[in-house]
């Protein structure tokens, strides 16, 4: 994918994140580098809910939010107070391959069809509630998410810092987004 760009040695950091939060996160994640003791966070990591995601991160390292593709609209307060409580400057915004948030009308009936059998709930609540919520969740194409909610981020926080990120499943690796 050219997209994509892999990140396997600390020299495949640009210079423009290198000695930053988000070169460690790359470095502790693909790198197994092993760090010392933290006292604070030093980044807000937003990524999928999805179980598939697992970062290799130290303790105190990062605010982490998870929702569905990794889309922090509706978080907004969640993120403002990592920025002004927490004092974070960095935001690594994490999608990843095979997302479930990808295409949600093909899921239309397995969803409701779950709701229905494993919740208990009324067929006819359960497709208002996909229908009320599916547009604002589905998130269409991956990286082209994480390019938009990127610059939508950065236009909310002009001062933060947002770097678009993508963890393949399939090598459990990150990757940095290509937004040229």
């Amino acid at each position: 994918m050219d997209r994509l760009k892999a990140v396997l040695t600390p020299e495949d950091i640009p210079a423009e994140l290198r000695d930053t939060p988000v070169a460690r996160l790359l470095c502790y994640h693909n790198m197994g580098m092993v760090p010392g003791e933290l006292r604070k966070a030093e980044l807000l990591i937003s990524m999928c809910m999805d179980n598939r995601n697992q970062l290799h991160i130290p303790n105190n390292f990062a605010f982490i939010l998870r929702s569905g593709g990794g889309n922090l609209r509706h978080n907004e307060f969640k993120v403002s107070y990592a920025v002004s409580v927490g004092g974070v400057k960095y935001i690594a915004l994490i999608g990843h391959s095979n997302c479930g948030m990808v295409n949600l009308h093909e899921k239309k009936d397995a969803f409701i069809s779950g709701l229905v059998d494993n919740a208990g709930w009324d067929r006819e609540f359960a497709e208002d509630h996909f229908n009320q919520f599916s547009p604002i969740f589905e998130i269409g194409n991956e990286i082209d998410f994480l390019l938009s909610e990127s610059a939508r981020l950065r236009g909310r926080y002009p001062r933060i810092n947002v770097v678009p990120l993508y963890y393949k499943i399939e090598d459990h690796k990150l990757y940095l987004v290509n937004e040229k």
